[in-house]
């Protein structure tokens, strides 16, 4: 499993949503996340913008490619 982490732009991975959180680890903020099952194996929970949280449903495909800002749905 991939730590809980916001995304990079070099990451390269893609999977099914698993499960959505939302958290404030220091009171000032509210923090979105997704646990993904990724294609090659594993899960990753990754932090993601508010604006894509709201979009994502458990079972959604997410694809992140290498050099964008931020996974995208497929």
């Amino acid at each position: 499993m991939v730590k809980s982490r916001k995304v990079q732009e070099e990451d390269a991975w893609d999977g099914v949503v698993a499960d959505k959180t939302r958290r404030s680890t220091d009171g000032s903020g509210l923090y979105h996340y997704v646990e993904v099952r990724l294609s090659g194996g594993g899960t990753g929970r990754f932090r993601v913008d508010k604006a894509l949280w709201e979009t994502l449903s458990v079972g959604d495909r997410l694809v992140k490619e290498a050099g964008a800002a931020a996974p995208a749905r497929a």
